[in-house]
């Protein structure tokens, strides 16, 4: 079952960046890109690595531990270490507010 949950506002993410989101034990990236906002998975699957200080250009994040890059809309791998690529979830804008589309676990 899955449910949208406000996350941030609009205004919370610069263009061209993301932050992060902690929400029900696992955390999130939430991106600003000249495409639209986008969320993902907020660990590089790599190592394990939060995205919160990677480098977003146009739709690519690039991990800041190890370079990985991911292409921000799709969250497939696009260059080493990173091969698996990261979880991507949906994404809609209401009253100003950024809401994703995360799965509820059960309580």
């Amino acid at each position: 079952m899955t449910s949208w949950t406000d996350a941030c506002g609009i205004e919370d993410i610069d263009e061209e960046d993301l932050i992060t989101w902690e929400h029900d034990g696992h955390t999130y990236a939430i991106y600003n890109t000249e495409n639209g906002f986008f969320a993902s998975d907020g660990m590089c699957t790599h190592e394990d690595q939060s995205l919160e200080d990677g480098l977003v250009i146009d739709c690519v994040i690039e991990c800041p531990l190890h370079g990985g890059r991911f292409d921000i809309c799709t969250g497939k791998a696009l260059s080493a270490p990173a091969y698996t690529d990261l979880k991507t979830y949906p994404v809609k804008m209401k009253n100003s507010r950024i809401l994703i589309e995360v799965r509820l676990h059960p309580g």
